[in-house]
């Protein structure tokens, strides 16, 4: 039984088995869950929640450790919400994020939670919206949610976060082949981490190519996304980021963006858990499960076409 009074409180091991609660595919378990969820539901929607994202190799361990030291000097407590990929094979995953981050792992107001991907898409876990809501219960002002990298489905996690943030490495490559334009349309802000050294330079013209291409995009709402440099391994240019998205937050009020940016994702989140339940359902029917061997074997061989296989597994429904 998971103490509500002590989760509210702050309290991390209380929020450790509360996450666990929540990630539990047990029946029994989701049915606790969502009454703990429920319970708690007045206490949320007080932090920011950022999403940060980038290809393997960009930092965003070093990045993140960096960044949440700074926001805990200025007196923040931070939860971060790192997802490691899943083996597609044996489906296990390493949960190796407090390793990366030792330092920041060592912060009383710090809380660092792996979770395994489970090959959910657009580089989050499963649970990682309700495991959000019990950060904010808790009593943690910024929620950094880590994802497993950039790809085709990453708006996943820009449907759930206040700003997105992707990190980049310097290069010289072109402006519009260095970064997919569906990750542009996206994305709040660009950092080109890692300019220290000889790539201080290459930084700088990287972030000139991203300036332009944005330029070249239209998105429409009161904040232009901004392209920023910064060193996390020597801890610069990490302060003009929390600025910018101080800056983009107080945007976001004053605009009466961020209530309805969140009201639209829960409405989103609830049509997309209708399709998994209703999938769910499916699965659990023990005569959709024997029509639906009989079907898959008649669209194999040509007999029915896919349509008429859905329909019919629909109506049974």
């Amino acid at each position: 039984m998971i103490d509500i009074a002590q989760l509210k409180q702050g309290n991390r091991r209380a929020l450790a088995k509360a996450i666990t609660l929540v990630e539990s595919k047990l029946d029994s378990h989701r049915l606790e869950a969502q009454a703990l969820l429920e319970a708690v539901l007045p206490d949320t929607g007080n932090s920011i929640r950022i999403g940060i994202s980038g290809i393997p190799g960009v930092g965003k361990s070093t990045f993140i450790e960096a960044f949440g030291k700074h926001l805990i000097s200025l007196g923040k407590k931070v939860a971060v919400l790192a997802v490691d990929p899943s083996s597609p094979v044996r489906g296990g995953s390493i949960l190796g994020d407090k390793t990366r981050m030792e330092e920041l792992s060592r912060e009383a107001n710090a809380f660092i939670r792996p979770s395994p991907s489970e090959g959910a898409l657009g580089g989050v876990a499963q649970k990682t919206r309700e495991t959000m809501l019990l950060c904010e219960a808790a009593g943690y002002d910024v929620i950094l949610v880590e994802t497993v990298g950039v790809g085709q489905s990453e708006y996943e996690v820009a449907a759930m976060v206040d700003f997105f943030l992707v990190l980049m490495i310097p290069n010289a490559g072109d402006e519009l082949q260095g970064i997919k334009r569906g990750i542009m349309e996206l994305a709040d802000a660009l950092v080109i981490n890692k300019a220290d050294g000889e790539s201080i330079n290459l930084a700088t013209r990287t972030q000139q190519h991203y300036q332009n291409a944005f330029h070249l995009i239209r998105h429409g709402t009161f904040w232009t996304p901004r392209v920023e440099t910064c060193s996390a391994l020597n801890k610069q240019g990490i302060e003009s980021v929390w600025q910018m998205i101080v800056e983009f937050q107080d945007l976001a009020i004053e605009h009466q963006a961020f209530a309805a940016k969140r009201a639209k994702q829960n409405a989103d989140w609830m049509k997309k858990l209708i399709h998994q339940m209703l999938e769910q359902r499916l699965v659990d029917n023990p005569a959709i499960k024997q029509m639906m061997t009989e079907l898959r074997a008649d669209v194999i061989d040509n007999r029915v076409t896919p349509y008429s296989a859905a329909k019919t597994i629909l109506d049974l429904l």
